[in-house]
């Protein structure tokens, strides 16, 4: 009886492969007769090698879509216009590269009108950069959640690369205006794709944060760092121009940028534009993939220093 309503003694060993098992006595209602069973408990050292798990992550998706749901919220509260800047940040993006690149720069439009190129590049680059932004400070942002509880940590990169997609929802009316102005139209079957593209995009994004996260814990540089990259990404990603009309040498340099592929394939199924080259779109998915298993790797070496070090 002592044994039901006292606290339980754990005893703790080490198995010859370096696992720790924790020993319990199973919990024994007052009055009951002991079954004489134990609940053991194994904890493991967590792999550094690049993997997700999936049926931890499953478990703790209502956490998940708290996560996004919070960052949703708190992007739009107490503003004047709110969810309304979705619409309008690409339309005066998109406003400033047609009026400063389109009449004076005279970039190659591949066929389109300018203002129909420039808008189907400036919503996926948007997107990118927005995810690239808050999933590289996502670690450092959640500092009480990251030193006090218990969560899968890949869950703060993961939701800060969902929330943007909300913009770029919210922002496809500008795309389908300028579309219905200038009469472009998705030819046919290519339309099916552009999700595909769309995920080049979340998996070169989370791929990015990953690594720029689990950075920024130990050096607070990346902050500083990021802002200056941002203005660059849309001019080497072809956003402002058809990739298809510059020389062939650079068009295999950007190909080395994932972005790159999601821009020109967005336009070609979405716009009707120019098919991309293949290669060139292989060699983009490549980079995409593997930007995102080196940070993963980076992220799960890292992530058990995260509380001490951040």
């Amino acid at each position: 009886m002592s044994q039901a309503r006292g606290t339980l003694e754990e005893r703790a060993r080490t198995t010859p492969a370096g696992e720790e098992v924790i020993e319990a006595p199973a919990p024994i209602a007052p009055g009951a007769a002991s079954p004489g069973t134990s609940r053991v408990t194994v904890i493991r050292p967590a792999s550094r090698l690049p993997h997700l798990e999936v049926p931890e992550l499953w478990h703790f998706r209502e956490l998940l879509w708290t996560l996004v749901w919070r960052d949703i919220v708190v992007r739009y509260k107490q503003t004047f216009l709110g969810i309304a800047w979705a619409l309008l940040v690409p339309a005066f993006t998109a406003l400033v590269y047609i009026v400063v690149f389109g009449r004076f720069a005279n970039f190659p439009d591949g066929g389109l009108h300018y203002a129909v190129l420039v808008v189907g590049g400036v919503l996926p680059m948007q997107y990118f950069t927005s995810s690239l932004t808050n999933s590289s400070m996502s670690l450092a942002s959640n500092l009480p959640l990251v030193t006090k509880v218990y969560f899968p940590r890949v869950l703060l990169p993961l939701a800060a690369v969902i929330v943007p997609m909300i913009d770029l929802v919210v922002g496809l009316p500008v795309l389908v205006t300028v579309m219905w102005v200038y009469e472009t139209w998705p030819a046919g079957w290519e339309v099916l794709l552009a999700p595909a593209f769309l995920a080049l995009a979340v998996v070169a994004g989370l791929g990015a944060g990953f690594f720029l996260s689990a950075l920024n814990v130990r050096y607070r540089d990346v902050r500083y760092i990021i802002p200056v990259l941002l203005p660059v990404l849309p001019l080497v990603s072809g956003v402002i121009y058809a990739v298809e009309g510059i020389p062939t040498k650079w068009q295999w340099v950007l190909a080395f940028n994932p972005m790159t592929a999601v821009v020109s394939g967005w336009r070609w199924s979405v716009l009707d534009a120019t098919a991309p080259n293949p290669w060139q779109t292989a060699t983009g998915v490549g980079v995409a993939v593997a930007m995102f298993l080196v940070g993963l790797t980076v992220f799960r070496a890292t992530e058990p220093k995260f509380a001490d070090t951040i």
